[in-house]
């Protein structure tokens, strides 16, 4: 059977994608009841539920996990003996950041330019609307042709583990010859690619008090210790003078040696301002892919609209260290636990906790499975062979899979290509992307089955 086929189908559901994740993406699905109410994610868990139930899923379920959210699963039973693969998305958000930078309003699905704009929408909404995609062209085209589980998580984004103990506690239920994760993305639009490598990523809090309560800046500046000047100091200490990430006992020294990043298409991708220039050393790979990453995502601080001539009394930070393949997490935060404690200036009193942890994560792209989906993504980008690179990014579930299900194949592609600025404003979806990924995770599953019977 040639590719034209469920390429035209797709074609044709393309309006009805464009419509489901509309309504998708009007969830405010931020799994953090800080900033976002929890019946935003249920009524998501719901959509998704009730979405698998329309393509004759069985079993389909909401999973209460430890960290108080919902992951979504179902299954779609295949021919007698035909191979299981396992398809992930995940269904929470990012918060919209600062909605007036937004050109389009965050959780109203946008078309512009060519792209549809709203959070979610490539990460990873989309992902699940790519999965539904491709299992409906091969309905219409002779039926799927393995069997099909799917989990689309609740918590991904908020890195608190919820699926990753689930899985653990349950580890029967996601089994699986193959597992193919829709979160990650093409190099860049037009060129097909799967992810080879991700960085992990540990979270930290770290609060700093130096006086019994604030103080006159007049009387007392100068002499008493003022905890968000030592907060800045402090955390001056995590990065060198040209920018590189200095932790103590950390390496950052790693090279990759895949497919490179040209430091003129990273400036334009980052959207870099004329005149400010990159930070860290070795090229734009080594950096993101091969390297440990400090960001302060985060300060506890008056703001500026009535803002008191005061010393700070405390002050609390985020920090996310990304822990590239090569590197443990575990062991990573240990070190930047004791940096933060051993660079606090003043003798400081420093209080440091954990928020979120996740391993880096290498696949195997020896697998027959990589070849059945280079075979697909050819045939769905005419012209273009399949590229394998790295991200920055962390999907923690990942390396909870391949240690429970050590035999399985793991597959990384995804929608979130560079010009669809994932957790930034305007995040958005190339249509075309989604219409040749879905066709190319149904080239794949075919492709697959017709592996394991030969």
């Amino acid at each position: 059977m040639t590719a034209r086929p469920i390429s035209e189908t797709i074609a044709s559901l393309m309006p009805h994608a464009k419509a489901e994740l509309t309504e998708l993406v009007a969830f405010q699905s931020v799994a953090d009841p800080a900033q976002f109410p929890k019946s935003e994610c249920e009524a998501a868990a719901n959509w998704v539920a009730d979405a698998l139930r329309a393509e004759d899923f069985q079993d389909v379920a909401l999973l209460d996990t430890p960290d108080g959210t919902q992951s979504v699963y179902g299954f779609l039973p295949g021919p007698a003996d035909a191979p299981t693969v396992l398809l992930y998305a995940h269904y929470d958000v990012q918060p919209p950041l600062d909605e007036s930078a937004w050109l389009s309003p965050p959780f109203e699905l946008t078309e512009r330019d060519g792209r549809w704009f709203g959070r979610g929408a490539a990460d990873c909404k989309g992902g699940f609307i790519m999965h539904l995609l491709a299992l409906r062209a091969l309905k219409a085209n002779g039926g799927v042709p393995v069997s099909v589980k799917v989990i689309a998580e609740g918590s991904e984004e908020q890195g608190t583990g919820g699926l990753e103990r689930y899985a653990e506690a349950h580890p029967e239920l996601l089994t699986a010859d193959t597992i193919v994760i829709g979160d990650t993305g093409n190099f860049r639009v037009g060129l097909p690619t799967v992810t080879a490598t991700l960085r992990g990523m540990t979270m930290l809090r770290v609060t700093l008090d130096t006086l019994e309560g604030n103080l006159h800046s007049g009387q007392f500046g100068g002499a008493a210790p003022d905890a968000l000047a030592a907060m800045i100091q402090l955390l001056s200490s995590l990065r060198a003078e040209d920018g590189t990430t200095t932790v103590d006992g950390l390496a950052t020294d790693a090279e990759w040696d895949g497919l490179q990043y040209a430091e003129a298409e990273f400036r334009k991708d980052a959207k870099v301002l004329d005149g400010v220039g990159l930070i860290g050393t070795g090229t734009v790979a080594d950096r993101i892919w091969a390297r440990p990453a400090v960001t302060v995502i985060g300060i506890d601080c008056p703001p500026v609209v009535g803002a008191t001539p005061s010393l700070q009394a405390s002050a609390r930070a985020q920090v996310s260290l990304r822990v590239p393949p090569g590197q443990d997490a575990a062991e990573a935060t240990e070190l930047l636990t004791a940096h933060l404690k051993a660079h606090a200036p003043w003798g400081a009193k420093v209080s440091v906790e954990q928020v979120g942890q996740g391993q880096p994560f290498r696949a195997d792209t020896s697998s027959p499975a990589y070849t059945s989906m280079a075979q697909a993504m050819e045939a769905a980008y005419p012209g273009e062979k399949m590229q394998t690179s790295g991200m920055g990014g962390s999907i923690p579930l990942c390396n909870t899979l391949a240690a429970l299900y050590p035999q399985a194949e793991i597959l990384l592609i995804g929608l979130s290509e560079p010009e669809a600025q994932i957790h930034a404003v305007n995040e958005s979806v190339s249509p075309e992307e989604l219409e040749r990924l879905s066709l190319a995770e149904a080239l794949f599953l075919r492709n697959y089955a017709d592996s394991k019977r030969a």
